[in-house]
């Protein structure tokens, strides 16, 4: 699997989280009981279905060497493997942060750099 895998969180939450130093998840993270993440061929799905419409939005990219052990690749309900985190989400694995824009079409562009 690839070096990085990535999280999309609104600013907001992205804000709070930082000023923390790491990120123990969504509501849904928390009743799955791990941090959902996605590759980058897997981003635009995360977004079209988790995301939809939604503005003010960043995606991190993150270090899995960082990550360690904690990081496990698991099959999702269609059987493909996804990035989960058992733990919180620390900042010291974070490589950079861009903000996602929302399209007058009302679809997400991700920053080119993380573009499969």
């Amino acid at each position: 699997m690839d070096g990085t895998v990535y999280k999309v969180m609104s600013r907001t939450v992205f804000a709070e989280a930082k000023a923390k130093g790491l990120f123990e998840g969504s509501a849904d993270d928390r009743h799955d009981g791990f941090i959902h993440l996605s590759s980058a061929d897997q981003l635009e799905g995360t977004l079209a279905k988790h995301f939809a419409g939604a503005k003010d939005l960043v995606v991190l990219a993150m270090d899995t060497t960082t990550l360690g052990e904690r990081l496990r690749w698991e099959p999702s309900g269609g059987g493909d493997l996804f990035p989960h985190l058992y733990g919180p989400l620390p900042f010291e694995a974070l490589i950079w942060e861009e903000p996602i824009e929302l399209g007058t079409d009302g679809r997400h562009r991700l920053p080119a750099r993380v573009l499969p």
